[in-house]
């Protein structure tokens, strides 16, 4: 299905208005001449955390732990971040080692 011009601008708007949107109501809704309502600091130190955690939880779903590796391959993986973070502290960098030693172990072991 092919969409004609003046579909594909209103479609590029909307996303542009959509984004826009998403920048700027924050600003609005919380301007830097009144204090940050108690909840939404709040939610800025839970949420990291918590979002963190439903990744993890999203990467172990279809693991299953009693038959083929029995997880190793993610396991390793995730002791691969942990021990990166403890000793760099760097988020990319515990990620990309967790990515890469994940991969490696399913090209050439797994």
């Amino acid at each position: 299905m092919t969409m004609t011009l003046l579909e594909r601008v209103i479609t590029i708007a909307m996303v542009v208005l959509g984004t826009m949107t998403t920048r700027f109501l924050p600003f609005l809704a919380f301007p830097a001449n009144k204090p940050t309502p108690k909840y939404i600091q709040y939610l800025g130190k839970v949420l990291p955390s918590a979002a963190l955690g439903l990744l993890v939880i999203y990467c172990f779903k279809d693991v299953s732990f009693l038959k083929g590796s029995h997880g190793i391959p993610q396991l390793v993986s995730v002791l691969a971040v942990v021990l990166l973070h403890l000793w760099k502290r760097q988020m990319l960098i515990s990620i990309a080692g967790g990515t890469i030693t994940f991969m490696l172990l399913m090209q050439f072991l797994f």
